[in-house]
């Protein structure tokens, strides 16, 4: 009896500890109430699911303070996503209502306090996603529960405008444009503000986000609006350099869009398109999402970021000054232009059919037409140079996608990466690329046989799915998720990614303006995957040659 005794104390004991939980939450707002899960023995995390950060917003403009609620707010359900085209670009989904936020607050024996905190901003080139991500049978992929218990980090994912709500912009006051991106800060100003009543330390903000959300983790850094907010941040293949990342010409879209939604072009245009049906002007800010060679899809990106004299006062080339203070890694996959090569040559996926060399020089011709034939030659000279008097198929297939991934993604990324590292008072920086083969590369059309790591591939295992969903992965693939994890946590807790509490497979050294070292991440990460100048020729053509070439 008296072990019966023992025993049944010991299990009360264990209950207390280990239901570790914050309760009622009290925010600016009013109070928010989650949801306890436990995770083991002396470990719990409390998960709130569409908590506001703003007000309904109101169309066309900057998002407001919400005004409050009464009573205890459950936040156990994530809100719909911000009204936005779906995946057949003529339908729609989603609400105006959308300004919501999620949050993962890991606990141990006893709850939380001081954590450092990493707000996720989605991708979906600034038309489409949400801040739960895409969803598999109640499987989200920006669910943070593994990113926070096993890197003992806040997790918060949030909601912002996209399409023609978030970016429509006429070039000046009358729409000004960038309203996703002021629903993105409003959002990092709340949690700045209300954090540390869920545990976490508003002195160590972490941006991260990937594709538009790692163009606009870039754009958060570099707005004089968020100065003091942001300790450190993210940029995983996207940052405010690349192509797509800022529209110069705005007005030209927004009179298209006008005329599809029947309103005027001239001094009526804003008053109309503010009065139009938000499901009739989201449909009508459509892009072609069917390219060639002539007419690459990087082109048709048009519903961007605009330089506005406020968020962004500036070129953001010249406003890196701004994020001096800012600890910045940023990379990109080796193959993060297939996804779009795909779709601009299609030939490239197709094991059976040859890639004309014609197909290269249009490609080619196309990026870099402001140069006139001057530019494309010298181009096609870089690009070929390596391939000898007769290439293989697969050397001009992975010589189209190499095009793309260096020219939406890559070489933008080292420059800011060298902007960052030359303004950079306190902040560190530090450069990857992730190379862990897609897993249907040679199983599965598009993915051919050499296939590396196409756009997103990242993004299952910094979101920690292959121990979550372990039958759809391989032992290799919870390595490379176990180094992501440890390495993005690490840096948000101190500023350098091989210091914190979980164990990195190489010791990865700062970006320097010197050397420009970087990591290269997949499964097989070791002292080898240290190397520095990634891709120089390339970085070269594109930085200082191809912008010296006159202009046709």
């Amino acid at each position: 009896m008296a072990m019966l005794g023992i025993l049944a104390a010991v299990a009360v004991f264990l209950q207390t500890v280990s239901a570790a939980s914050l309760g009622v939450v009290n925010t600016e707002g009013g109070m928010v109430e989650g949801k306890t899960i436990r995770l083991g023995l002396l470990r719990t995390m409390d998960v709130f699911r569409g908590v506001p950060f703003a007000a309904v917003p109101g169309r066309f403009e900057k998002p407001k303070p919400h005004p409050g609620w009464d009573g205890v707010m459950k936040a156990t359900a994530f809100k719909s996503r911000c009204l936005q085209l779906d995946i057949t670009l003529t339908n729609t989904l989603g609400s105006e209502d959308c300004l919501y936020l999620n949050i993962w607050v890991p606990h141990g024996s006893s709850v939380s306090t001081n954590l450092p905190v990493m707000v996720w901003i989605y991708g979906g080139g600034f038309l489409a996603g949400a801040s739960m991500g895409a969803n598999f049978l109640d499987n989200y992929l920006y669910d943070g529960q593994e990113l926070a218990d096993r890197g003992n980090v806040i997790v918060v994912t949030l909601g912002y405008r996209v399409g023609s709500l978030g970016f429509l912009s006429t070039g000046d006051s009358e729409l000004p444009g960038n309203y996703g991106l002021w629903d993105q800060q409003a959002a990092i100003a709340w949690v700045h503000r209300n954090i540390r009543a869920f545990g976490g330390d508003p002195s160590n903000i972490t941006v991260f986000g990937e594709s538009a959300g790692g163009a606009s983790v870039n754009f958060q850094i570099l707005t004089p609006h968020n100065k003091g907010l942001i300790r450190r941040a993210i940029s995983q293949s996207g940052v405010a350099l690349c192509p797509w990342a800022v529209n110069h010409n705005p007005r030209k879209f927004a009179e298209e869009v006008a005329l599809r939604v029947n309103c005027p072009t001239d001094s009526r245009m804003a008053a109309c398109l503010k009065m139009t049906d938000p499901i009739t002007l989201t449909k009508a800010g459509t892009i072609h999402l069917s390219g060639s060679p002539d007419q690459p899809i990087v082109n048709n990106l048009i519903l961007s970021p605009v330089i506005d004299g406020d968020f962004l006062p500036d070129e953001p080339s010249n406003l890196f000054h701004n994020a001096a203070e800012v600890d910045y890694i940023a990379g990109a996959n080796d193959m993060d232009g297939h996804i779009f090569t795909g779709l601009d040559v299609p030939s490239v996926n197709n094991d059976i059919v040859e890639t004309p060399i014609e197909d290269v020089k249009r490609l080619l011709g196309a990026l870099t037409k402001e140069k006139g034939q001057l530019g494309l030659e010298n181009a096609y000279s870089t690009y070929s140079s390596d391939w000898g008097s007769n290439p293989s198929w697969q050397k001009v297939k992975q010589t189209v996608v190499a095009i793309e991934t260096d020219y939406i993604f890559l070489i933008p990324t080292q420059t800011a990466l060298y902007l960052h590292a030359e303004k950079a008072t306190t902040g560190r920086t530090y450069s990857y690329l992730f190379s862990e083969p897609n897993r249907m590369g040679g199983l599965i059309a598009p993915f051919p046989i050499w296939m590396g790591a196409d756009h997103a591939d990242d993004l299952q295992y910094v979101f920690g799915k292959p121990f979550s969903t372990p039958l759809g992965y391989w032992p290799r693939h919870r390595d490379v998720s176990s180094y992501m994890i440890a390495y993005w946590t690490n840096f948000a807790k101190t500023g350098d990614p091989n210091s914190g509490d979980l164990k990195v497979p190489v010791a990865w050294p700062k970006f320097q303006n010197t050397d420009h070292k970087f990591l290269e991440i997949n499964a097989k990460t070791n002292s080898e995957s240290v190397n520095e100048m990634l891709r120089l020729r390339y970085v070269h053509f594109w930085a200082s040659v191809f912008p010296k070439l006159p202009s046709q």
